[in-house]
């Protein structure tokens, strides 16, 4: 078995930070009204601008795919690039039900034939597109690989997407506010993509060596918390877009992100905090064996609790070790940990021999993936 090195990472952030008080220019009005949730959701998470593929009167400017391919280019020039062998793509919001984000990413390179994977999922996905080309190239089936993490969240949550959901409710003379657990996720999440250069070999400058990538999943004991593209039944189960009429699309906003903030706040900490456990477990470390803790959390509202969490359960990570950039760009799901990774990578702070554990959780239906890194 090989080892495998991290050697580059590369960020794509597209147009300019967007601060609290223009998200709406953004993103838009639903039914003409400022949003009830956004002032509580922002004093909650605590992010002060984030990026959006939009441009200011709310037009697209880039796909997922463009933003995934925007990020992979800075890893390297064309012959560079034309050396990987295998693309591995994560992200919760794809462009296109079919073809995968991957084949969608590899046509706008255009850099030869390759391997392709795409990973589905929401934050973990970016983690398990990195654990595919960990595989690949620990086993020895490619010398070097290219992994990604991103989103275009703003997509499915601009007001255009609950515009007639809105005006329905308003014709039944019901309330004609959109429920909160579809407003909550819209002042929360933000587009961007991340993309790292793996190889069984050290680069010119630091270089990172994944020792190892677990992950847990609960959801053999808990429904789902996030999702897409269906509605949430009685009893918890999950009915599929495609078991709703295309009139039923628009009117419940089938396609919109929710989020079912009780059972998020009921689990999500416990679950964390139980996965890292097993992970210390499995490889015999603590808290002492690492130098830097990313935590990729959704809001800055979790992050005392998941410390306490840690503490209860002795894993606790001493806040001095925590390294975060939520604040500044915001929740970019599959692409927060890539993101936040690059930015410690080239701050000029790392130094050999360094341990670094990556934390990613998923509220979807409660995955957890944690790496382990050292620098060499």
């Amino acid at each position: 078995m090989k080892d495998v090195y991290i050697t580059k990472i590369a960020k794509f952030l597209p147009n300019d930070p967007i601060d609290n008080e223009h998200m709406e220019e953004r993103l838009g009005m639903i039914n003409g009204k400022p949003s009830r949730a956004k002032s509580i959701v922002l004093r909650s998470n605590q992010i002060k601008t984030r990026y959006y593929a939009l441009d200011g009167h709310g037009n697209s400017t880039h796909t997922n795919a463009e933003l995934t391919a925007e990020a992979v280019r800075k890893l390297g020039n064309p012959e560079e690039l034309e050396q990987i062998e295998l693309l591995s793509c994560g992200t919760s919001t794809p462009d296109h039900l079919l073809p995968a984000q991957a084949s969608m990413v590899h046509g706008l390179l255009n850099n030869g034939n390759m391997e392709l994977n795409s990973a589905a999922g929401v934050c973990c996905s970016g983690m398990s597109a990195l654990k595919y080309g960990y595989m690949a190239l620990k086993s020895g089936q490619v010398s070097k690989a290219v992994c990604t993490g991103s989103e275009r969240s703003s997509a499915l949550t601009k007001a255009n997407m609950f515009q007639i959901e809105s005006e329905r409710l308003q014709e039944l003379k019901d309330n004609p506010i959109i429920a909160f657990d579809k407003d909550f996720l819209r002042w929360m999440l933000s587009d961007g993509a991340g993309a790292m250069l793996l190889e069984n070999k050290l680069g010119e400058d630091i270089s990172l060596k994944i020792e190892w990538i677990e992950g847990f999943s609960y959801a053999h004991e808990l429904e789902s918390c996030m999702y897409a593209g269906g509605e949430k039944l009685e009893g918890g189960n999950l009915q599929p877009w495609a078991d709703y009429n295309t009139e039923e699309w628009a009117q419940q906003s089938v396609f919109s992100i929710k989020q079912d903030v009780k059972l998020l706040s009921q689990h999500i900490l416990a679950k964390a905090a139980d996965s890292l456990k097993r992970a210390y477990a499995k490889h015999n470390i603590a808290p002492e064996d690492i130098d830097y803790f990313l935590p990729h959390i959704s809001s800055y509202f979790f992050k005392e609790g998941f410390y306490e969490e840690m503490e209860k359960n002795g894993i606790g990570v001493p806040y001095e070790k925590w390294f975060m950039n939520l604040e500044k760009v915001g929740n970019i799901g599959a692409a927060s940990i890539y993101i936040m990774l690059e930015e410690l990578m080239n701050s000029g702070t790392l130094k050999k021999g360094d341990r670094i554990l990556l934390f990613v959780p998923e509220s979807s239906r409660f995955s957890y993936i944690h790496t382990y890194l050292t620098v060499h």
